[in-house]
């Protein structure tokens, strides 16, 4: 071979060798990269239970994964003595050896051909976790190859208690059980922190053969194979002799435990809102355990008149962390919706937003609290509101008016304050089930005549707390984060401090109005098993209220204390109303056993807030801004509240010296005119003031030689029907139109009146101004006559039903 020959030879080598080279080098890179995204993302896709933990991380509740297994999301750790039992049985050079076992690999290969068939595969606990994220595929060589290959990649991405814990958490324990820490909760009844020996010993040797050997089967074969582990674990060091007898000397569980349950609608909540995983929440199992019972107690006692459903929520009011959540009372019938959580239901909330309207009112000066409102039957344009009782005060205070929730006076103040308004701050508070325009709801939204969950009702009078609460904290400023939702998790935990958003004013609902409403709502009458609480000194102080909507459905009681809010609702989850079913027999009872429950507040009451407040003159009779000729008294006022109303109650009349007539230039010379300041109600509100207030003086009536000056004051007003009133009556059995009484209020009882309808006379009433009458359907006039010549003409229909 010559030298041109051999040189291109070699140079075929070389490029032969170079491609050879090249090709092996790309290979490398190839599996390199294969083996480096050799491991799904995430490793495993199974789907995981729901677990509720309290802060301390002891389960509350929970639900069971989408494919029916009790599979417990993957804990923060391992307990020590379950780790050691399960790498002792399982894999006992697992913190030593790199993914694969050779030792354990030659042991499996003699077993299995002394055996002549597959008893042992070797399998490291790295090699069992990939096989069960691959959901055990056939036992082939090539499969185990491909595990081992996937071992060693795990090896390097996880670390051993990784690794470990990945094992525990997937591995079967027999039936639909799936995980270490679901079987000790379904076999033991505990989590695996307080697992003995023998406990942990029994769940390390469940995987081995979770379908052959499992605690209600096969319970021979089970014991023999926990005391040999037992024996393994004393051989190892890991126990002592008197510690291995006694775990050898325990038996093997029963029949499976149920998990804990203490809060299944915050489980079922925390499902939609969050998903599967583990939540550590802001309950405190002990009071939930206390609530419930108290729920559980109460409503056998009200399922005799057929309440079945029954709910509870209190939360800590700095906070807003949720203490106990009772969506609905244990162990009712499934025909009375056991499942439906009430706590997040929208219903009916009856008189539970009157503090809100006061509220708003006294903020912006339109009342004071001792304000006088119209308490008499009225109409507004086809809505006629009713007090509870059927009874009237004629004028109320806004404090009396709150205290023993009276509607009509609550009516008239939407009327002045304005339902879009008011509809409005609801929407700002974030009220979501108040989701129609204002119009749909009119003057009946001050009554219940909308929709709102137990949980926003107790997260506004929170707000309402803290509000007063912080006002000096903050330096007389607002955190509008003050108004804020209660919350369950932790993970949702928003620090008692102040935001970077302090306002000198307050959104709606400030520190001195905020005071004035829990002060008032102090005086609301307890139940009589806490009648008389403040003569304790000991006595829980609570500002609360009740609410009982229309047809007797949803009975409601809300208390706040300087540490706690208190929610309770108990009615029927179908809506059917019950006599009785009213908010202080029904609900205000459960409120005030759980505020017996709770630990003492540990301080007096909210401090008030004089720096918002500023002094004013007020009448002492009408409650507004007093007159030069009103008696007054020195008061407290929003200091923000603009065009506080004057007094309109009172006049500057002229009588005799004895007070018996009214006089005026026309009959009197001015020596024989006395100046006097009288408080006058409009005559309707004055004819049921009267009866509740015997010191109350009507007008005198003018001396016979007077005439009263034009644009007197009014001395008749209708009691029924009032002005523009349609009005309904009902037929008889008989066929006939029912009777309608017709009244009217004078400010002279005594004085005569004289009945006209439609032109023709009907009589003449005194003393007692009522007459029955039966008009024909359609419009008709009524013209009363008083024997002073003072006229009232009402316009009215009557519409048969």
């Amino acid at each position: 071979m010559n030298l041109k020959s051999l040189l291109a030879s070699c140079k075929l080598r070389y490029q032969s060798w170079s491609k050879r080279k090249k090709t092996v080098w790309w290979t490398a890179i190839a599996l390199l990269v294969l083996w480096a995204n050799s491991l799904p993302r995430p490793l495993f896709d199974t789907p995981y239970a729901l677990l509720l933990e309290d802060e301390k991380g002891l389960l509350i509740g929970a639900r069971i994964a989408t494919d029916g297994q009790w599979r417990f999301p993957a804990p923060d750790s391992l307990p020590d003595k379950l780790a050691q039992a399960i790498v002792s049985f399982e894999d006992k050079r697992f913190w030593y050896h790199p993914g694969v076992d050779p030792v354990a690999f030659i042991r499996a290969f003699r077993q299995n051909i002394t055996k002549g068939r597959v008893v042992s595969g070797g399998s490291t606990l790295s090699m069992q976790v990939i096989r069960l994220s691959q959901r055990n595929p056939p036992r082939t060589l090539l499969q185990k190859i491909w595990e081992i290959f996937l071992s060693l990649r795990l090896e390097l991405g996880y670390s051993k208690r990784d690794i470990l814990s990945l094992w525990a958490t997937h591995a079967p324990f027999g039936g639909n059980v799936v995980g270490a820490e679901a079987a000790s909760w379904r076999y033991f009844g505990k989590p695996p922190a307080l697992l003995s020996w023998a406990e942990a010993a029994t769940l390390a040797v469940l995987p081995n053969s979770p379908g052959l050997i499992h605690p209600g089967r096969n319970r021979d074969a089970l014991l023999a194979k926990r005391n040999k582990l037992l024996v393994r674990l004393y051989e190892s060091g890991k126990i002592d002799r008197l510690g291995c007898q006694l775990a050898r000397a325990e038996g093997l569980p029963e029949s499976p435990h149920s998990l804990p349950q203490l809060a299944p609608h915050l489980v079922d909540r925390a499902w939609q809102e969050h998903g599967p995983g583990r939540w550590r929440t802001t309950l405190l199992p002990d009071l939930q355990s206390r609530v419930t019972d108290i729920i559980h107690r109460r409503q056998r006692d009200l399922a005799s008149n057929e309440i079945h459903n029954a709910a509870a929520l209190i939360i800590d009011l700095e906070s807003g962390r949720t203490l106990a959540y009772v969506g609905n009372a244990p162990g009712i019938a499934a025909e009375h919706s056991p499942w439906v959580d009430i706590i997040t239901a929208p219903r009916s909330p009856g008189s539970l937003l009157k503090p809100l309207l006061l509220g708003l009112a006294l903020e912006e000066g339109q009342v004071l609290p001792e304000s006088l409102l119209p308490d008499a039957p009225i109409t507004f344009g086809g809505f006629r509101p009713e007090n509870f009782y059927q009874d009237y005060n004629g004028a109320a205070t806004a404090r009396l008016a709150l205290s023993r929730s009276l509607n009509v006076p609550f009516v008239h103040l939407l009327h002045q304050y304005g339902v879009e308004r008011f509809h409005h701050a609801l929407k700002k508070w974030s009220f979501t089930h108040i989701n129609q325009p204002a119009s749909h709801y009119g003057l009946s939204l001050i009554l219940g005549g909308c929709e709102l969950s137990l949980w926003e009702a107790v997260g506004w009078y929170a707000g309402l707390g803290r509000t007063v609460s912080h006002f000096y904290r903050y330096e007389g400023k607002y955190d509008p984060a003050d108004w804020r939702a209660p919350h369950y998790l932790l993970s949702d935990q928003q620090e008692a401090t102040p935001s970077r958003r302090l306002e000198k004013a307050p959104n709606l609902l400030g520190a001195g109005a905020g005071w004035q409403l829990l002060d008032i709502m102090q005086e609301v009458e307890r139940p009589s098993s806490e009648g008389g609480w403040e003569r304790f000194p000991g006595s829980r102080r609570v500002a609360w209220k009740t609410g009982t909507s229309y047809g007797f459905r949803d009975a409601w009681a809300v208390g706040v204390s300087p540490r706690y809010v208190v929610g309770v609702w108990v009615g029927n989850a179908d809506g059917e109303g019950r006599p009785g079913l009213v908010g202080v027999q029904a609900a205000a009872p459960i409120l005030f056993d759980l505020f017996n429950t709770l630990p003492p507040d540990g301080r007096g009451w909210f401090e008030a807030p004089h720096d918002a407040w500023r002094k004013a003159r007020v009448c002492k009779e009408s409650g507004y801004l007093a007159l030069s000729i009103c008696p007054a008294d020195t008061q407290v006022v929003i200091k923000t509240a603009q065009g506080v109303p004057p007094c309109p109650f009172h006049e500057l009349i002229h009588t005799d010296a004895s007070y018996q007539w009214r006089l005026n230039a026309e009959c009197a010379s001015p020596d024989a005119l006395q100046a006097t300041a009288w408080f006058v109600l409009p005559p309707l509100q004055e004819h049921y003031y009267r009866k509740r207030h015997p010191g109350y003086r009507p007008l005198p009536p003018w001396r016979p030689d007077c005439l009263p000056a034009e644009g007197e004051t009014q001395v008749m007003q209708m009691v029924y029907p009032t002005q523009f009133s349609r009005i309904f009556v009902p037929i008889d059995l008989d066929g006939k139109a029912s009777a309608t009484i017709f009244s009217v209020a004078h400010r002279q009882p005594e004085a005569v009146i004289y009945w006209h309808l439609d032109d023709t006379f009907l009589g003449q009433t005194k003393t007692f101004h009522s007459m029955e009458l039966r008009p024909p359907p359609g419009p008709h006039r009524i013209v009363l006559v008083d024997e002073a010549g003072n006229r009232l003409e009402q316009a009215f229909v009557i519409v048969n039903e």
